[in-house]
């Protein structure tokens, strides 16, 4: 009889454990909105990642609801199947895209037991793309690295383009309505991620260039108050000489030209752009080019008051030199080249330096992103071109010139001025950084080699995400160390509001100063982390002085 008993009780302890695996294959979570299906993915030490992803935070953006404010897509019956990629927002490419794309992804090591509920860190990302590409889509935003750190994973989509930031200025188009998207996502994130295992008063946003563009803006508008703790703005803020006014009327202007659209008041514009398919309007991105690469088109606007809840209601930069912000830890930086690349294909391109050289007037506010066709213009420019470039003609010797113009004008004076901006009135720390790490991948190699050109825009995500562009970096890859370090510290800084809130052997025995503007400080990501002061003191002075913090009083 006790034999039996025991061979009954190994039974149901098989059948258990047989059940409780093919579970955990599809977790199941509840949360206020519904039952949620995902699935299980693996970190790169192994362990297991519960993968849910394109759970939809807001209505499908289609028919009646393109062009308006997000509207939060509520609860839903049944179990909501999270366990595949969704499409990207509309953009050209060979990639599945659909205007139906407002979802997030939610990854987490630990989910909540009867017990126990973990409440761990959240980090919300927001993707890169000069809100114009990209998306959360795992393969390039894989949580292979993040989810080796005890947090909780969020990733977005947004609307892009004209179909998220188109803005005429009058009550047909406000605009910044892709960061609205991201600030329903944020309330989703404070109502369900308890449910995931994360701490709804713990979430750092966190974002890359285009996304850092929107963390700075989430700091600064009054919609996205209380919805976040921390911010990691990298390779971007929102406090460059880029114009930011009410409107991008000129913008509108373009994409109805481009899809045959009248192009001559706002109602026109936007009664059309309703009637032209979502692949026509994604598709047409090309046409917006006027020199080169497509970096930098759609910023914020200062919205007017239409009655309409409103994402910035004055100027980023008077914003925060006001303290008009969130006070919370900020971190920010960039890389050591950025988009100083981009002077390759100027240089090695006979006509596109043919242009720049004999026409620097028109060619350098596009390029470079300031006010164009003004007498402060022609002013800038003929500065800039004495102090980076010298006198007489441009040629291959002038790389180096160009190339700083475009890594400062695009991404460098804007961080810088925003780090100062933040500090000087923040309340918490603000830390400053650089990433100098030389990895064997990049995303821009020397033309007809495998061989980086340095450390470029876009290259920090090599060691926070899993990208199949890239091999998977695992722990006998030289890269590895970065991926570690810089988890990391973003994961201290997450927990505590301090990238090393301790002194410790992986993180090279280094303390992270805060910046102030007494001592200028940075850290150097680079083998080592090491700090250091005045990050390019003369480059950035050059800015400051053409575009003074007066200009704003």
């Amino acid at each position: 009889m006790m034999y039996k008993i025991k061979f009954l009780l190994f039974s149901i302890f098989l059948i258990q454990l047989v059940v409780g695996s093919e579970i955990n294959q599809n977790p199941i979570v509840k949360t206020p909105c519904g039952d949620i299906r995902g699935s299980i993915i693996r970190t790169v030490l192994g362990r297991s990642i519960y993968s849910f992803r394109g759970i939809r935070y807001a209505k499908a953006p289609v028919g009646e609801l393109r062009f308006e404010p997000p509207v939060p897509a509520g609860k839903w019956n049944g179990t909501y199947d999270a366990t595949n990629d969704w499409p990207a927002c509309p953009q050209p490419g060979d990639i599945p895209t659909s205007e139906d794309c407002l979802i997030l992804n939610v990854y987490t090591t630990k989910l909540p037991s009867a017990r126990h509920n973990p409440k761990r860190a959240v980090m919300f990302y927001i993707h890169p793309g000069g809100f114009f590409s990209l998306s959360s889509v795992s393969r390039w935003v894989g949580p292979h690295y993040y989810l080796d750190q005890d947090i909780v994973l969020v990733t977005i989509n947004y609307r892009l383009a004209s179909l998220g930031f188109i803005s005429t200025g009058d009550k047909w188009a406000p605009g910044n309505n892709g960061f609205k998207d991201q600030i329903i996502a944020l309330k989703w994130v404070k109502e369900n991620i308890a449910s995931f295992g994360g701490d709804p008063n713990l979430v750092t946003i966190v974002g890359y260039s285009a996304g850092g563009v929107s963390v700075a803006g989430h700091l600064l508008s009054p919609m996205s108050i209380g919805l976040f703790h921390r911010a990691i703005g990298m390779s971007a803020l929102v406090f460059g000489q880029t114009p930011i006014g009410n409107h991008q009327f000129n913008l509108a202007q373009i994409q109805a030209r481009l899809v045959g659209c009248p192009d001559d008041t706002s109602e026109n514009i936007m009664t059309c752009l309703r009637t032209k398919s979502a692949k026509e309007l994604g598709d047409s991105l090309g046409g917006f080019s006027e020199y080169g690469d497509l970096v930098q088109l759609w910023t914020p606007v200062i919205e007017p008051d239409f009655g309409q809840a409103r994402f910035l209601v004055e100027h980023p930069i008077v914003s925060a030199m006001n303290g008009n912000f969130q006070k919370v830890p900020i971190m920010a930086g960039l890389t050591e080249q950025e988009f100083s690349y981009l002077a390759i294909g100027v240089v090695n391109d006979p006509e596109m330096l043919r242009r720049m050289d004999e026409d620097f007037e028109t060619v350098a506010p596009i390029a470079f992103v300031y006010e164009r066709n003004t007498t402060k213009s022609r002013i800038v420019s003929e500065r800039l071109r004495e102090a980076f470039l010298g006198p007489g003609p441009l040629t291959q010797s002038s790389l180096q010139g160009i190339g700083y113009l475009y890594a400062d004008g695009i991404i460098g004076f804007g961080v810088n001025r925003g780090v100062k901006l933040f500090a000087a009135k923040n309340t918490e720390n603000t830390y400053y950084y650089l990433l100098t790490f030389p990895g064997r991948y990049s995303y821009y190699t020397l033309p007809n080699t495998t061989t980086p050109y340095g450390v470029v825009h876009h290259d920090d995500l090599i060691y926070m995400f899993y990208s199949e562009i890239f091999p998977k970096l695992n722990t006998s890859d030289p890269e590895y160390v970065m991926v570690r370090k810089l988890t990391t510290l973003h994961t201290n800084f997450a927990c505590t509001g301090n990238p090393t809130p301790s002194i410790t052997k992986n993180l090279d025995n280094v303390f992270w100063t805060p910046f102030t503007s007494q001592n200028n400080a940075y850290m150097d990501m680079g083998k080592k982390l090491i700090m250091k002061k005045d990050l390019n003191k003369y480059r950035y002075s050059v800015w400051e002085d053409l575009f003074p913090l007066s200009d704003y009083q």
